[in-house]
């Protein structure tokens, strides 16, 4: 019996299953806080304390396998580019997703800002609170000027790897992966295998390990979600409907933007040419990317899109592929969102410089997505981290984003697979990459 319970459960769709723990989570928190109104907040928070270690073991393991993954994927793709071998057209590939990730992130700020999700002060939410807030970390690399956060990104490598500080892990594997390539490259061997290529797969292997692990958590997402969701719903009540409506709606109205104004917008000014008609020529990839919530699932409905386009292989071999691993729209403007909602409710002050640091680590973490399922929850430990939240602060908002983000990733990922293929075909049409001579 419990095994035809087990294997039906494993049965349904993952995204099902967490949604069903969402919405279970939602009516269980909100019957315990009525109850609590009776029963009193000491029975509330007994009950809540038995049912949030359950949640607050998905918060740990994602912090366990996020350094790792980040770590191995960033020097995996930074070691598979050879500026040399692919040139001009290349490097402008590589320049044009810096750029797209730069405008979505400041995008998402601007929008985050002006839309304003917010709720009630944690620490007064009728003396209810998942967690006591602590004092945010002076050293945190949100809280001081652009020279320190610079200084910051260039520190001893196995520190950063021990203490989870993300933004010099990021910068150090890259540095890294483009230092291995260029030996690679350099010190040609004839016969055999140069030994740093043989790193590198290792390093491949150690990747694809991390991938398996992240498989069996994601497994227990229902579980973790039904928890983190019933202990939020039963401390804050009703005050969480606010937020998660004005962060869905955030996040949606900024990615429907990036798809239909701002990269169309791009298309015209730069090809001269009907964007709309473009973006009609790649629904096919767009769809896959929205219901299957994967930029690796739509990468080879993206290539034949490229070839019904006209496209050159050799551009959109390379720039396609890159794309799906590095540029990632749609997570600059989710993760700012739940960054401006931190903001709000533990009374950070986000100067000018806060801002710009905001979006200098919105970029480098959305480069550290590629390949990662829900790739912006683990990346929003690294956002918050830089932000000066301490690890109490942090798990918290992590619980909320979790909840919402099977809904959000679906947007997101559209979003991302239309700027890779937007940027491939701006390339290509600016590069003399079309070939006009096929019927």
């Amino acid at each position: 019996m419990w095994k035809k319970i087990w294997s039906g459960y494993f049965a349904v769709p993952l995204i099902y299953r967490i949604g069903a723990a969402f919405v279970i989570g939602i009516l269980a928190g909100m019957a315990l806080s009525y109850a609590g109104t009776s029963m009193g907040q000491e029975w509330l928070h007994r009950v809540v304390a038995w049912i949030s270690p359950f949640g607050t073991v998905l918060i740990a393991m994602l912090k366990m396998i996020v350094i790792p993954i980040i770590f191995f994927s960033l020097v995996c793709g930074a070691s598979s580019l050879s500026v040399k071998k692919f040139g001009k057209l290349g490097s402008g590939v590589l320049l044009w997703y810096l750029f797209t990730s730069i405008a979505a992130s400041v995008f998402g700020v601007f929008l985050a800002t002006v839309m304003n999700p917010r709720m009630s002060n944690a620490a007064e939410l009728s003396g209810r609170h998942l967690m006591q807030v602590g004092q945010l970390r002076s050293a945190g690399a949100g809280g001081g000027s652009v020279s320190s956060f610079v200084n910051g990104l260039f520190v001893n490598p196995f520190e950063a790897l021990a203490s989870g500080n993300f933004l010099p892990v990021i910068v150090f594997a890259m540095i890294f992966g483009i230092a291995a390539r260029t030996v690679i490259d350099h010190e040609q061997q004839a016969g055999g295998r140069h030994p740093v290529e043989q790193l590198i797969e290792m390093f491949d292997a150690a990747l694809k390990v991390c991938f398996k692990i992240i498989d069996w958590i994601i497994e227990y997402f229902p579980i973790g979600v039904l928890a983190l969701t019933t202990a939020n719903f039963a401390l804050y009540g009703v005050e969480l409907f606010g937020p998660y409506m004005r962060i869905a709606l955030c996040v949606v109205t900024g990615v429907l933007l990036m798809i239909f104004v701002i990269y169309p917008l791009l298309v015209a000014l730069i090809c001269r040419e009907n964007p709309y008609r473009f973006l009609w020529g790649i629904r096919s990839p767009i769809v896959t990317a929205f219901l299957t919530r994967s930029s690796a699932a739509a990468l080879p409905v993206s290539m034949k899109t490229a070839e019904e386009l006209k496209i050159r292989k050799e551009l959109s071999s390379f720039a396609l592929p890159l794309g799906a691993t590095i540029n990632m729209d749609g997570v600059c403007i989710h993760l700012p969102v739940f960054a401006i909602l931190a903001a709000n409710i533990f009374g950070i002050d986000l100067s000018v410089t806060k801002l710009a640091v905001l979006v200098v680590s919105v970029v480098f973490a959305s480069v550290g997505a590629g390949g990662i399922p829900g790739g912006s929850i683990f990346l929003l430990f690294m956002v918050l981290a830089n932000m000066g939240l301490d690890d109490a602060q942090t798990a918290m908002i992590v619980a909320l984003a979790i909840g919402i983000n099977p809904l959000l990733d679906m947007f997101e990922t559209a979003c991302n697979v239309t700027g890779d293929n937007v940027c491939n075909y701006i390339v290509a049409r600016k590069g003399g990459m079309i070939d006009d001579s096929r019927g």
